[in-house]
């Protein structure tokens, strides 16, 4: 008879029950608080379920859930970046004074920017892998000179920190569709970045799940000297990753500029933060190899149905900051202890 006994092989072979396999999910926080801020805004609002209340809520979250998925898979990698609000800012200030100020086409340097901005998050991503510096502090190095560029060498320029006369470069017509065009569902108008935010989430949840390099991602973030020594391109995975966030952000800065047709210095400086809000908030952990681009989707709604419900209730605008710390504070508690829980289970 093996030495193995009937107990032991019953207890590695036991199903696994169907709570046990929901509690796993990293998004089923952000689902259930997804639904609870959902039925309470359209309870206590009218204008909430209405088409312009819908589209409005909507539109604001698919800007910061575009960079909010990138973000995810990069915080899932065990890493953070902290200049991802400004890149919005930056790459919508590059397309508008290369169109407006050198007449540059418009899709060149749209393209550019592009460019500009994979570089500059691939510069983030060696840094941090090179020198073993926090990502934290790299990215925030990256986020101050952002930020005085994105003032100071503009106004060098043009004499000013606001990009105007966009609606006037050649081709803007045919690529404002692209990026800031919009369209009607049942009576709802929403933006051109509610199709990309739907794109960027299946995408990258397509990679995260059936892909080798979403297991990568897992397992950089989970375990590094681990994953290298197993033969995963550790160093890869991550600049890619800084890539993602840095793509995504030029993303919005093109969303936001060709849907205002302006952009300025301050466009996107402070949304960093909201966008680790909610992936934190997605089911990410701080500590990197779990969260999913789902859940960091769903973080992003319950912010924009936040922000629009707030003003539809008629409270102060201020009490969204109070909202976003109990939201952050809340989700970490609650992550850790489905993790923990699903674990134990």
């Amino acid at each position: 008879m093996s030495a193995t006994t009937v107990d032991d092989a019953d207890e590695r072979m036991a199903p696994t029950s169907r709570l046990t396999t929901v509690l796993r999910r990293p998004e089923v926080g952000s689902a259930v608080a997804t639904v609870l801020v959902f039925v309470f805004f359209a309870v206590y609002t009218e204008q909430f379920l209405s088409d312009a209340g819908v589209g409005t809520w909507l539109n604001s979250s698919s800007r910061i859930g575009i960079v909010a998925v990138a973000v995810a898979l990069l915080m899932i990698g065990g890493e953070f970046d902290l200049s991802t609000g400004t890149m919005v800012g930056t790459t919508g200030l590059m397309v508008g004074v290369l169109t407006t100020h050198y007449g540059v086409n418009i899709f060149v340097a749209a393209a550019v920017a592009l460019l500009v901005a994979l570089a500059i998050g691939a510069l983030n991503g060696i840094l941090v892998m090179r020198t073993g510096l926090p990502s934290f502090i790299v990215t925030l190095g990256t986020f101050f000179v952002l930020q005085g560029v994105n003032v100071a060498l503009t106004k060098a320029i043009i004499g000013q920190v606001a990009v105007q006369g966009m609606k006037q470069v050649p081709y803007y017509d045919t690529i404002q569709p692209i990026f800031g065009g919009t369209f009607t569902v049942i009576g709802a108008a929403m933006n051109a970045s509610v199709l990309w935010w739907i794109g960027v989430t299946a995408v990258a949840t397509w990679i995260l799940l059936r892909t080798r390099a979403g297991n990568w991602i897992f397992a950089v973030g989970g375990a590094q000297s681990s994953a290298r020594q197993t033969g995963v391109p550790v160093t890869a995975t991550k600049v890619g990753l800084f890539m993602g966030t840095a793509g995504a952000a030029w993303l919005v800065g093109m969303t936001t500029l060709f849907k205002t047709s302006t952009v300025n210095g301050a466009t996107g400086v402070g949304d960093e933060f909201i966008f680790i809000i909610c992936a934190v908030v997605g089911g990410c952990l701080m500590t990197g190899g779990f969260g999913s681009a789902i859940g960091a989707a769903l973080g992003a709604l319950i912010f924009g149905m936040t922000q629009q419900g707030i003003v539809y209730a008629r409270w102060d605008s201020d009490w969204l900051y109070a909202f976003l710390g109990v939201m952050l504070l809340g989700a970490v508690l609650v992550n850790n202890w489905v993790k923990a829980r699903a674990e134990a289970a």
